[in-house]
C-alpha cells in the first residue's frame, strides 16, 4: 500500500535538488537577458519565443497540438499500435513545415498521438521539445493513481514515441480538478523516480478546472508547467469573482486561497511555465467539417484569418510561455506561424471588432460538453 505520510516526505526530500536546479536555471537565463538565437531550436527569426518559466526551456510561443481536427475516432489509439500510412504521411508533412516555421514545441495526449509524432519524428527527434502523457493510463483513472501505474504510463508513452526521453512529462489531471495533495505528490513522486531514470526531464500539470490547477501551482514548487484552456475571451481577473463574471462551483475553499487573485499572476510569482489550450474553443470557433472530407491545400480564408486573429489576441498575454493549436495542414501552419510574425504590428479596428463579434457568437452557442470553457473567461 502507498503510505501518504511517507509520499509526502519522500517529495519533499527530493524537492530541494529539483528546486535548487531549477533555480540555477533561472538564474542562468536572467543572467544572460534575451536567449541567444543559436541556442533555440529551430529558430526562425519571424517566429518569437519565450522562457519555459523556471525549466529554462525556450519555446516558440506557437508550438503544436497533439491533436489534429481531421483526426477522427483513431485519435484514441491504433488497432495493435500500427500507425496508417497515411497518418503517419500526413503528420510527417505537417511536423516538417513546423520545424520550417520555427516550431519546437510538441504537446501529447493520447496513445494514438504517440505513434502518430513518433513516426513523424523518425530520425529527428532531437528537433522538438517534447510534452507527452497518454490519457487512458493517466490519474483521470481511480485505478490509475499509483506511482508503479504513472511510471507505466511514462514508459507506454516513450515506447510508442521510440524516444528514450521525454522533456516534459505533462500529466493529466481530472478535468474538473479535485486531487487530492497526497495524490498530486503520489505524481511528483513518480515523476522523481522517472527523472532519476533519465526518462523525463521536467514536470507539468495539465487541467481543466482553474481554481484546483490555480492551488497546485501556490502549494507545490516541483511543478515546473502548466497547461489550461485559454481563448480570445480568456482575461486576467482583476476582480473578485462575482456571479456576473465568473462561478467557483463547488470548490474546497483550500483550492484557491485568494479568490480576487488570478491564477496568470500565480504563474508569475511562481515562475512557473504555461502553454495554453484550446485557443479555438475546442475547434468551435469554426464550422463544423463538411461532408466533403478533410481539409485540404489553403482553406478557407476566413477561418485562416479567424485562427491568425485569435492567436494574437491569446499572445498578448505575456505570462503565457506557448499556445498550442492543432493543425491539420501545412497551410495551416505557415498561418499560426505568421500569427507570432504579425503580432508586432496588431490589429486594426475592423480586424478587431470582426473577432470580437465571431468570438461572442460562437462563445454563447457552445454545445453543452464545452461549456465549461465559460469558466475561463476571466481567469
Amino acid at each position: 500500500m502507498d503510505k501518504p505520510m511517507d509520499r509526502r516526505q519522500f517529495v519533499r526530500d527530493g524537492a530541494m535538488l529539483v528546486a535548487g536546479a531549477a533555480a540555477a536555471s533561472a538564474m542562468t537565463a536572467e543572467a544572460k537577458g534575451e536567449p541567444e538565437t543559436r541556442t533555440i531550436l529551430n529558430y526562425n527569426p519571424d517566429m518569437r519565443y519565450r522562457q519555459l518559466g523556471k525549466t529554462g526551456l525556450i519555446l516558440s510561443e506557437i508550438s503544436i497540438g497533439g491533436h489534429w481536427r481531421n483526426r477522427g475516432a483513431s485519435f484514441i489509439a491504433f488497432s495493435s499500435d500500427e500507425v496508417p500510412a497515411d497518418v503517419a504521411k500526413h503528420r510527417t508533412d505537417m511536423v516538417s513545415a513546423a520545424i520550417d516555421a520555427g516550431m519546437n514545441y510538441l504537446d501529447i495526449t493520447t496513445a494514438a498521438e504517440c505513434l502518430a509524432y513518433g513516426a513523424a519524428l523518425k530520425g529527428r527527434r532531437d528537433k522538438m521539445i517534447v510534452g507527452a502523457d497518454d490519457h487512458r493510463l493517466c490519474p483521470r483513472n481511480p485505478a490509475n493513481r499509483t506511482v508503479a501505474a504513472q511510471i507505466k504510463n511514462v514508459d507506454e508513452c516513450l515506447r510508442r514515441l521510440k524516444t528514450d526521453y521525454l522533456d516534459i512529462w505533462r500529466v493529466q489531471a481530472c478535468q474538473a480538478g479535485g486531487h487530492t495533495d497526497d495524490e498530486v505528490a503520489m505524481w511528483i513522486e513518480a515523476y522523481q523516480k522517472i527523472h532519476q531514470a533519465g526518462k523525463a526531464r521536467h514536470f507539468g500539470i495539465s487541467a481543466h478546472a482553474r481554481p484546483w490547477i490555480q492551488h497546485v501551482v501556490e502549494t507545490f514548487p516541483e511543478v515546473e508547467i502548466v497547461i489550461f484552456p485559454c481563448t480570445a475571451k480568456t482575461r486576467e481577473k482583476g476582480l473578485p469573482p462575482t456571479p456576473e463574471n465568473i462561478e467557483e462551483g463547488n470548490m474546497p475553499p483550500g483550492w484557491s486561497s485568494d479568490h480576487s487573485k488570478s491564477i496568470f499572476q500565480s504563474v508569475r510569482e511562481k515562475n512557473v511555465g504555461l502553454v495554453t489550450i484550446k485557443p479555438f474553443i475546442g475547434g468551435q470557433l469554426f464550422p463544423p467539417l463538411g461532408s466533403d472530407g478533410p481539409a485540404l491545400g489553403v482553406g478557407s480564408k476566413v477561418e485562416n484569418d479567424l485562427a491568425r486573429l485569435t492567436l494574437q489576441c491569446i499572445l498578448a498575454n505575456e505570462t503565457i510561455t506557448a499556445t498550442v493549436p492543432g493543425m491539420d495542414t501545412v497551410y495551416q501552419v505557415e498561418n499560426a506561424a505568421r500569427a507570432s510574425r504579425q503580432r508586432a504590428l496588431g490589429m486594426t479596428p475592423r480586424q478587431q471588432a470582426w473577432l470580437a463579434e465571431v468570438t461572442d457568437r460562437q462563445w454563447n452557442n457552445l454545445p453543452e460538453h464545452y461549456r465549461w470553457l465559460h469558466d475561463w473567461e476571466v481567469a
